[in-house]
């Protein structure tokens, strides 16, 4: 299965990512590492995240890698 970001969530992650390694390099490393465990289970597993409490209603699910919660839905064979 295929993940794929949109632009604006790939900047913003990055943006973060990168204020998070000016303030800790070491904890940068770590949200990273945990960011690509998340998407190596999801393109083993797409459907492992959780609802998204505030819009149960949605097909859109989330992962939650302190601090970030990235929200996702699966479409074909991509997410």
């Amino acid at each position: 299965m295929g993940v794929r970001f949109t632009p604006q969530a790939e900047r913003q992650y990055l943006e973060r990512l990168g204020y998070i390694l000016v303030k800790s390099p070491a904890g940068a490393e770590t949200v990273q590492r945990r960011a690509e465990a998340a998407v190596a289970q999801l393109r083993a597993h797409p459907h492992s995240g959780h609802a998204i409490p505030e819009f149960p209603d949605l097909p859109h699910r989330e992962v939650r890698v302190p601090p970030f919660r990235f929200f996702y839905r699966v479409v074909g064979d991509t997410v």
